[in-house]
């Protein structure tokens, strides 16, 4: 039976780190981006009888996947055995050590004797455990910059999108207490002893071609959403103190090279006029005291979805390129920055109004394309003209696709504020696991 063992020291006591893995959120935090993994159901946690059923992603195959948890021993081990799934057999112990060590061991049996896919497997769990520990010492160091303030109450609109999923199982993780807002139940009774507000949800802006309907679905799904968001609060006696409602680098418009802070003028396009208003249904939580942050958010890059998971399978198909001249700037930023530009927010009192959540570096299309193509180890020689965009996209082509935005987020490095991957290609290979 082959095994499988990663050893690594963490910067948290054991204690600490024995809890990160025990909170609801830690299972969604250690599966790579690049893998597929399904929560489905839970009954429990690790403790012993605990069980979760997922899904995931085996080749072309979407697999069921039954553990349970047993030999549960508080800051010291916990295992899980694999009941249904693709191998014959999956044990995996987790064991802590004094001195905050973790080792991760796997002992498993392949189905068939498995001799074809037996080195294929151990490259992937070597991949993904390298990933793990790596993400996993790198939350315990943000949890704790601010593990001398009190754990909060949060809640979030959009929870089940792919940055609110990301947002709750990291809050979680650190302790956190964590509700879903869902729309239909915008109203003061769900906001009771709420501490923040993270208000995430809003219509995708690509989805679809834009004709008139679908631009009121995008307004409508923020600006209206956002009214009703700060109205339950603002009926309140004692509202959530914070409010961090998202808004985008579109609200700029596309300015070509010019540089774009947190002090420039805004756009009078489709979506420079949402996210203006967007921005002002805030206001009047503001007004009350409330403190506010508008989010501005880059293109956001996560092999778990969103921008790059579309642009994956032409490039690895090889047929990748840049779109129209490639000159445009496109400000970015990775998934695991953006939440914790998030829980810094958070916690930092001078921050309030809009705020660059962006990459130090803006790359030009062309430099993104190169750069995702010298990654993936594919060529990069079939453009897509302008004229073929806006044929095949309509208005959405010139508004989100082909528009410029060279953004600096000042506001978050002056406040102290530490990108993990603040380079294009090192964010790349961190999500597809390169």
């Amino acid at each position: 039976m082959p095994t499988f063992t990663k050893r690594s020291a963490f910067p948290a006591p054991v204690e600490e780190l024995f809890g990160w893995h025990r909170r609801s959120g830690a299972l969604e935090r250690l599966t790579p981006p690049w893998e597929r993994v399904d929560v489905v159901e839970r009954n429990g946690g690790i403790e012993n009888g605990g069980r979760v059923r997922t899904r995931v992603k085996f080749g072309p195959f979407r697999l069921p996947w039954i553990s349970e948890h047993h030999d549960y021993e508080k800051n010291v081990q916990f295992r899980d055995t694999m009941l249904v799934g693709p191998f014959r057999s999956f044990v995996h112990s987790h064991r802590f050590f004094p001195g905050s060590e973790l080792e991760d061991q796997i002992d498993y049996e392949l189905p068939l004797g498995g001799f074809i896919a037996a080195g294929a497997i151990a490259r992937k769990l070597q991949r993904g455990f390298d990933y793990r520990h790596a993400l996993t010492r790198s939350d315990l160091a943000r949890h704790a910059t601010f593990a001398d303030r009190p754990r909060l109450r949060i809640a979030i609109t959009g929870a089940s999108g792919l940055v609110g999923r990301a947002l709750w199982a990291f809050l979680t993780t650190g302790g956190h207490s964590v509700d879903q807002l869902k729309r239909d139940a915008l109203t003061p009774a769900a906001l009771e002893g709420v501490d923040v507000v993270v208000n995430l949800a809003g219509e995708s802006i690509a989805g679809k071609r834009w004709d008139e309907l679908q631009k009121w679905e995008i307004v409508h799904s923020r600006v209206n959403l956002t009214q009703r968001l700060v109205a339950a609060m603002l009926a309140m006696p004692t509202p959530p103190k914070l409010l961090i409602s998202a808004s985008a680098t579109g609200v700029y418009g596309s300015r070509g090279d010019e540089l774009l802070t947190e002090a420039s003028s805004t756009g009078t396009d489709f979506l420079g006029d949402l996210c203006n208003r967007w921005e002002v249904a805030t206001d009047p939580a503001q007004h009350r005291g409330i403190r506010v942050v508008n989010l501005r958010l880059g293109v956001v890059l996560t092999a778990a979805g969103g921008a790059m998971d579309k642009l994956l399978t032409p490039f690895k198909l090889g047929v990748g390129g840049v779109l129209g001249g490639g000159r445009q700037y496109m400000s970015w930023i990775g998934l695991d920055d953006l939440v914790y530009a998030v829980h810094h927010a958070i916690f930092t009192e001078t921050l309030s109004g809009p705020v660059l959540a962006v990459s130090p570096t803006a790359p030009t299309n062309r430099e993104f394309t190169k750069t995702l193509g010298r990654v993936l180890w594919r060529p990069t020689i079939v453009p897509m003209p302008a004229f073929a965009m806006r044929m095949a996209f309509g208005e959405v082509a010139d508004a989100a696709l082909l528009a410029s935005q060279r953004c600096a987020p000042t506001k978050l490095l002056g406040s102290g504020f530490q990108f993990t991957h603040p380079e294009l290609e090192q964010t790349v290979r961190w999500t597809l696991g390169r």
